[in-house]
């Protein structure tokens, strides 16, 4: 086996998953409450001692170069956006970094469940309920949909909406402890164990007000030029393999004259 070979192609395939996912990050800056990814890499033992054949078949020269870099399991930066002032009556900004808002999403079986969300760009469908830009409900501190009548509305900083001069409901927020424990699901929603969201009795929100994304523009660009370059310095290695393979079949050992 051609043991730089395998090297230089874990080290294509690991950074063209680094470039995903800082694309991914750089493509969601103007996303609203968008919490950035870390890609993770773990360094992968050397052949003899991953395949664990049960025989002393090291060679301490390979052992010594490693086994290369392996992906590990991406996590999520969860870095407190700036607030962006809005004066959109519907518009609400999150203060806490491990606070969220609950919404309730229908699944293919008609259920519906509970996500989270760090985005409160709500606004009002055709039938008044609150929603999402994607189209999920906003959900009150009892897990109810929240429906409101048509006219204006007010939101107080602890997130009680009103109508009319009436409290009609109040917005949930949850906490999460650990927000490690949280995986994102898609729609700038995160989904959750039953036992890690704690609802707030009395949150503190910022009306009128809308999260930014938490990803820095320049360092995810930088991020995804240095896993680009990474990647063609470790293809360029294959090439150089390849033909340090077809030198020895075809020309090692060959008489001329």
């Amino acid at each position: 086996m051609n043991y730089g070979l395998y090297i230089s192609a874990s080290g294509v395939l690991t950074n063209m998953y680094r470039q995903d996912v800082y694309a991914n990050n750089l493509a969601n800056m103007n996303t609203t409450g968008f919490k950035a990814d870390m890609a993770a890499l773990m360094q992968r033992d050397p052949e003899s001692v991953e395949d664990d054949l049960g025989m002393d078949v090291s060679q301490d020269l390979l052992d010594k170069l490693g086994g290369g870099v392996l992906a590990a399991p991406q996590f999520i930066q969860f870095k407190q956006g700036d607030l962006e002032l809005t004066n959109k009556s519907t518009d609400v900004g999150l203060v806490q970094a491990k606070q969220f808002f609950a919404v309730g999403e229908t699944q293919k079986d008609g259920s519906t469940a509970i996500r989270l969300t760090r985005d409160g760009n709500f606004s009002r469908n055709n039938e008044g309920y609150l929603v999402l830009s994607n189209g999920n409900k906003v959900l009150d501190e009892n897990d109810q949909p929240i429906q409101l009548q048509a006219g204006p509305l007010e939101i107080t900083s602890s997130g009680m909406i009103r109508q009319n001069g009436q409290d009609v409901a109040r917005l949930q927020v949850a906490e999460v402890p650990d927000p490690n424990t949280l995986y994102k699901i898609g729609k700038n929603m995160f989904g959750f164990n039953s036992d890690t969201r704690q609802i707030i009795d009395l949150p503190t929100v910022k009306p009128g007000h809308l999260e930014s994304s938490a990803v820095d523009p320049i360092r995810a660009m930088m991020d995804v030029m240095a896993a680009s370059k990474a990647v063609t310095s470790n293809a360029n290695m294959i090439k150089y393999h390849d033909t340090l393979m077809d030198h020895a079949v075809n020309r090692l050992g060959k008489v001329t004259g």
